[in-house]
């Protein structure tokens, strides 16, 4: 891990932000501030493992994760992280506690990272900030009521029908043994369905 983010991965953010119709390009500039470091993982590198502190939220410039929950049976996955998006152990990084999930690498990744103080003090001092993190959480909140539902379903093919309406891409960035896991089903299941 190393510091100074790159310029590009910082245009990639003010990208996504720039169409926010209430954020200025003021608070867009302060935001972009904040994102001091700068992370490089290999394939199979952790950003974060069970037990561990999350004390940053992470923006994703190239590369994909794998978000799962270890068992002693099987690491269950449960999300993946693509360039453009925002990725965390979310639960470690509201409540401070040990994160129960794991975010490891598929493929090389790069990453901004954000310090959970910074995003804290930026977010409660700045009111058009606030909203989009709520109507981001709110958008994350639908996906995962989405992601209940396909675990809901007990037909694989609509599970796998659901999951590729949603992310047409994944097979193009995410190897089939961990969209099988996600979809919680077998990897021979998965390739007779494909």
């Amino acid at each position: 891990m190393s510091a100074a983010p790159p310029d590009d991965g910082l245009a990639m953010l003010a990208a996504v932000l720039r169409p926010v119709p209430y954020l200025s390009a003021a608070d867009i500039e302060e935001f972009l501030t904040l994102w001091k470091r700068r992370v490089t993982l290999r394939r199979g590198d952790f950003l974060i493992q069970a037990g561990q502190l999350e004390h940053h939220l992470y923006f994703v410039t190239s590369g994909v994760l794998r978000i799962f929950f270890p068992t002693p049976a099987e690491e269950i996955c449960v999300g993946f992280g693509y360039a453009n998006n925002m990725v965390c152990s979310f639960p470690s990084f509201v409540a401070n506690q040990p994160s129960d999930y794991c975010l490891q690498a598929l493929k090389k990744c790069e990453l901004l990272a954000l310090s959970r103080t910074d995003f804290t003090e930026f977010v409660e001092r700045n009111a058009a900030f606030a909203r989009f993190w709520r109507q981001e959480l709110e958008r994350v909140l639908v996906g995962r009521i989405e992601r209940e539902i396909d675990l809901l379903l007990p037909e694989p093919e609509r599970r796998l029908a659901r999951l590729l309406a949603r992310s047409p891409h994944i097979f193009q960035l995410v190897p089939k043994k961990y969209i099988a896991s996600y979809l919680r089903m077998t990897p021979e299941t998965l390739s007779r369905l494909r």
